[in-house]
């Protein structure tokens, strides 16, 4: 049984070591965006006959219809909202393929060169989790400065400690909140993706002979896990620039809002 924490390097490329992980990912980024391309090119040939798009097709348009909905319903701001969508849906999209291409027959010890497995779930690195924990955090920086302008955006962090000494500590509080978001989102999709590949290494060296019949079961559960988990970033992200986007706002429906996503962040974590 070969369990490592760390992606592990297959080769070196132009000197940028090359891991396991990350030749899983790119066969799993190649893959979606040629299957969302195929989606969009089969919707504008038929826009209107949705029975005639197939199963997968209208997976992903059942799929795409309730993320928007749901970025509507959490950000009060319809403009703000299409702007948005494009950017959490797509996240939602990379991390469930990144985690159900973890789970392939060929990922983990099955294909092996020595003592290395070839493949590894790309999400089961910290590198890729903490790059899209980072994105996320700076994409919410970027509508803050887009919705509330510079000014407004720095002066949630930054207060003048002579005029406003309480101020200027929640200010750092905020700041040091960003952080722990970050590391947060980075952190939760890390230790559920890499606690999977335990959980299956383990029932494979254990079962031995009688896994191909209690593997079934716990693959269906990390698909079910791996679709929980992408929902969940998908949705601290939404949440997220949500409440910075409505941060200037002082009308009670928008302070409804805001509470609604307090309490959706709090049930998340």
């Amino acid at each position: 049984m070969h369990v490592s924490i760390k992606a592990e390097t297959l080769f070196e490329l132009f000197g940028i070591e090359v891991t396991n992980a990350m030749l899983l990912g790119l066969i799993g980024t190649i893959f979606l965006a040629v299957w969302l391309l195929f989606v969009a090119r089969k919707v504008k040939k038929n826009p209107d006959g949705v029975a005639k798009k197939g199963f997968f097709t209208r997976m992903v348009l059942w799929c795409f219809e309730r993320l928007y909905q749901t970025v509507q319903e959490t950000i009060p701001d319809k403009k703000v909202a299409r702007g948005v969508a494009p950017f959490v849906i797509t996240i939602f999209f990379l991390v469930i393929i990144q985690y159900y291409a973890g789970l392939l027959p060929f990922a983990g010890e099955a294909l092996a060169v020595g003592h290395t497995p070839l493949f590894r779930s790309q999400a089961a690195d910290l590198n890729f989790t903490l790059a899209l924990a980072i994105i996320t955090i700076v994409m919410v920086q970027v509508w803050a400065f887009k919705v509330l302008g510079l000014k407004e955006s720095l002066g949630r962090y930054f207060v003048n400690p002579l005029k406003d000494p309480m101020g200027c500590f929640v200010g750092f509080l905020e700041l040091i909140g960003e952080f722990s978001r970050m590391l947060g989102l980075a952190m939760r999709l890390f230790g559920n993706v890499f606690a999977g590949e335990i959980l299956l290494t383990v029932v494979t060296s254990l079962a031995l002979y009688a896994s191909p019949v209690l593997l079934p079961i716990f693959y269906i559960f990390e698909l079910f896990i791996g679709g929980i988990q992408a929902y969940v970033f998908f949705m601290l992200a939404t949440v997220f620039i949500g409440l910075v986007v409505s941060h200037g706002s002082h009308t009670e429906s928008d302070h409804s809002t805001k509470a609604k996503m307090v309490s959706e962040v709090s049930t998340l974590n």
